[in-house]
């Protein structure tokens, strides 16, 4: 066998392994790197919230951090400021279902996904949240203003941890 020989059988050796083992690690970079760009963007996210949850601290007259705000004990100034964060927290929420919600998801991307559509959940809990929610949705996606109204009249009935499991 002359060394010609050996460069074309070397080089279907190369054809038959070495380029469906090409595709394989460019497709798994490629996963890497969309998986990254979704940490990216949840992270950026979370920031936002974390600012929110600031924005709520530094505003502690308004008793966001209480599970039931009474909206009754309030003077107009604090309704206003309480509306104003409302709107802030629907914009993350937004934004979040528009940029990690997908119909069919990963395991890891549900799993963060399940993460801010727990935050939802507390939030919806809250009577003076769910009354201002409609109001607040005017102009939002229409997938997600959908979303999130029907985790409020869930949540409407919501009794806390000992209540039995919601479906």
């Amino acid at each position: 066998m002359n060394w010609i020989q050996w460069f074309e059988a070397l080089s279907y050796v190369v054809t038959v392994v070495g380029l469906p083992l090409a595709i394989y690690v460019f497709l798994q970079d490629k996963r890497k790197e969309r998986r990254a760009e979704a940490d990216t963007l949840n992270q950026r996210l979370n920031d936002a919230y974390t600012s929110f949850l600031t924005l709520v601290l530094d505003n502690a007259d308004l008793k966001l951090f209480q599970a039931q705000g009474d909206q009754g004990d309030l003077t107009g100034e604090q309704k206003e400021r309480k509306k104003v964060l409302f709107a802030m927290l629907i914009s993350v929420f937004e934004q979040a279902y528009i940029a990690l919600y997908e119909k069919e998801m990963g395991r890891h991307a549900y799993r963060r996904w399940l993460s801010w559509e727990d935050d939802m959940c507390k939030w919806c809990r809250r009577s003076d949240f769910r009354t201002e929610l409609p109001g607040l949705l005017e102009g939002e996606d229409d997938d997600f203003s959908l979303h999130i109204l029907g985790i409020a009249k869930q949540e409407a009935d919501y009794k806390g941890p000992s209540a039995q499991p919601r479906p």
